[in-house]
């Protein structure tokens, strides 16, 4: 039975979106080092193998047959092309930018579930999340752009508004993985093994595409090295699993209101370590976007918590 947040699982909220916060940063700082689609391609072989190896042989969970060759395969594709995004967006705007945009996945979950699965329409109230979300999106691609990129704050590469779009593009593919999985057998699949297809199809897809398009340069730095462990032992496997466990325990959407924190780590961290600057145009659509994100996704918690208020103030 799921039991609300306490302390343990605040605690490593925090750790975790700490973590993924950094992920962006990890790809971003080792650029020079492993080209971003190397790097995506090997973690997720990486985390593929060890997630294998403690579902089948630690934990010996039983796997759902015959979904492998069907949503097995739809949802590493969409995995797959969402770090494609990813890597190929990273190259062209700012770690922060890209934290921040790669978040729009609940948005595009929720359309998705909206139109698939009858007890998953959005009331009014996440309507109105949504279009708060997409006006945030406009709101830093349109200001920047009319003003001739915003100065110094823009991020340094002039291909920075398509690596924006990219972001977008990477939400939109994460988002599509959740519903894919929702309607179909995967639902009722052990999260390991829906985890591991994500993971192995992303390494299938892009390991090639990597090679192909002789975007595969390698320099073994301890930067290089420690990116690669960083991604594939502590985010794709320790992080994804800690994460599982969670939505096991505790209600769900409390959870999802709490991942909002990544972001906001997200910006900070690109900030901080990389030395990114960001520009008032995308402080002021983020903070629309994440503002209509939480209305999306929080939408019970928030009710629940406006209520008890509401009785509180009541109370003499």
């Amino acid at each position: 039975m799921r039991k609300p947040i306490d302390g343990l699982a605040a605690t490593l909220m925090i750790v975790l979106c700490l973590a993924w916060g950094l992920q962006q940063v990890a790809i971003k700082a080792a650029v020079t080092d492993v080209s971003p689609m190397l790097q995506v391609a090997l973690r997720s072989g990486i985390a593929a193998l060890l997630v294998w190896c403690f579902s089948r042989l630690i934990v010996r969970e039983r796997w759902l047959a015959g979904v492998a060759l069907r949503s097995g395969l739809v949802v590493g594709l969409l995995f797959a092309a969402e770090f494609l995004f990813i890597a190929e967006g990273v190259r062209r705007t700012s770690a922060s930018h890209m934290a921040v945009f790669l978040y729009t996945a609940p948005m595009f979950a929720a359309v998705g579930l909206h139109l698939r699965l009858p007890d998953e329409r959005l009331s009014l109230l996440q309507w109105l999340g949504i279009g708060l979300a997409f006006a945030g999106i406009a709101v830093t691609f349109l200001v920047p752009a009319i003003g001739g990129g915003g100065g110094d704050a823009s991020p340094a590469s002039p291909d920075w508004l398509l690596g924006d779009f990219m972001g977008v593009c990477a939400g939109a593919a994460w988002g599509l993985t959740t519903v894919a999985v929702r309607v179909s057998r995967l639902s009722e699949a052990p999260a390991a093994q829906t985890l591991f297809y994500q993971l192995a199809g992303a390494f299938v897809a892009l390991l090639p595409f990597a090679f192909a398009t002789g975007d595969t340069h390698f320099h073994g730095t301890a930067l290089a090295w420690a990116s690669l462990a960083f991604q594939g032992v502590v985010i794709s496997f320790v992080s994804y699993l800690v994460w599982f466990w969670l939505m096991r325990h505790y209600f769900a959407a409390r959870l999802g209101v709490l991942s909002f924190m990544t972001p906001l780590f997200g910006v900070a961290l690109g900030i901080l370590l990389l030395h990114e600057r960001v520009s008032i145009a995308f402080l002021a659509g983020s903070a629309l976007v994440l503002a209509g994100l939480l209305v999306v996704n929080g939408q019970g918690w928030l009710r629940q918590v406006f209520t008890r208020e509401a009785r509180n103030a009541g109370t003499p």
